[in-house]
C-alpha cells in the first residue's frame, strides 16, 4: 500500500525542529567544552614557573629564583575567570545580549593569549624575585631559561576565544534559561549556580539544560 502524499509532507515538517534542536545542542555543548577546558588550561598554566634563573649570593654561592605565571602577569587568569563566568551568562541572556556576551568572551580569550604571550620572555618578575631574595635593589638573575607553560596559557586562552566565536555565531538558536536557573523563589529552595562543566556533562547526558520542569 502506498503512503499517502500527505505523510510524507509531514515527517520532514516534524523533524524540522528535532534537527535543529540537535544543532543547537552540538554547538552549545561545544562551546561549554571549549570554554572549560580553555579556563582549566589558563588557570592551571599561570599557577606554573614561566622562568627560573640564578643569582650570585654574598657567600659566592647561587641562590636559584623562579617566577610563576601569575606572578609575571594577572592579566590571563583574570580573563579566564572573566570567560567562564560570561559562559553561565549565556543561559540568563538573548539576542543581541547573547552576541555582546560572545563578543566579550573573544576579546578577553584573545587578551589572555596575548598576555601569555607577552609574558613568555618576560624576566622583570625574575630579576625582581632575584633582589627580593638577596634584599639588594637591582640586583638580577642570570642564566634565565623559560618553560612551556606560556604557550599552555595562550592555547587556552585561544580556546576561549573560539567559543566566544561560537556564542557570536550560533548563539541566537540557543534556548535561554528555564525556570530551573532562575532565582530561586520561596516555593523552590535555593542551589548553587551550576557551573559550564555541569552543562556540558548535561548535555553530554543528553538531557536540555534550559528546560523547564514539569
Amino acid at each position: 500500500m502506498s503512503v499517502p502524499p500527505a505523510s510524507r509532507t509531514e515527517e520532514p515538517a516534524e523533524q524540522g525542529p528535532a534537527a535543529a534542536r540537535a544543532a543547537g545542542r552540538r554547538t552549545l555543548g561545544l562551546m561549554l567544552l571549549l570554554t572549560v577546558l580553555g579556563a582549566v588550561l589558563v588557570l592551571t598554566a599561570v599557577g606554573r614557573v614561566w622562568a627560573q634563573g640564578r643569582v650570585g649570593g654574598a657567600s659566592g654561592g647561587t641562590l636559584e629564583v623562579s617566577a610563576t605565571g601569575s606572578g609575571i602577569s594577572g592579566l590571563p587568569g583574570g580573563l579566564a575567570l572573566v570567560a567562564l563566568a560570561a559562559a553561565v551568562a549565556v543561559f540568563a541572556v538573548r539576542g543581541a545580549g547573547r552576541t555582546a556576551v560572545g563578543v566579550l568572551v573573544v576579546l578577553a580569550g584573545l587578551a589572555a593569549a596575548a598576555g601569555a604571550a607577552a609574558g613568555a620572555g618576560d624576566v622583570a618578575a625574575l630579576h625582581a624575585e632575584a633582589a627580593r631574595k638577596l634584599a639588594l635593589t637591582g640586583a638580577q638573575a642570570g642564566q634565565v631559561t623559560h618553560t612551556g607553560w606560556p604557550w599552555a596559557a595562550l592555547a587556552g586562552g585561544l580556546l576561549l576565544a573560539m567559543a566566544g566565536l561560537l556564542t557570536v555565531r550560533f548563539g541566537a538558536a540557543w534556548p535561554a534559561m528555564g525556570s530551573r536557573y532562575e532565582a530561586p523563589t520561596r516555593k523552590a529552595p535555593a542551589r548553587a549556580a551550576d557551573t559550564p562543566a555541569d552543562l556540558w556533562k548535561a548535555l553530554d547526558r543528553g538531557e536540555d539544560p534550559t528546560e523547564q520542569p514539569a
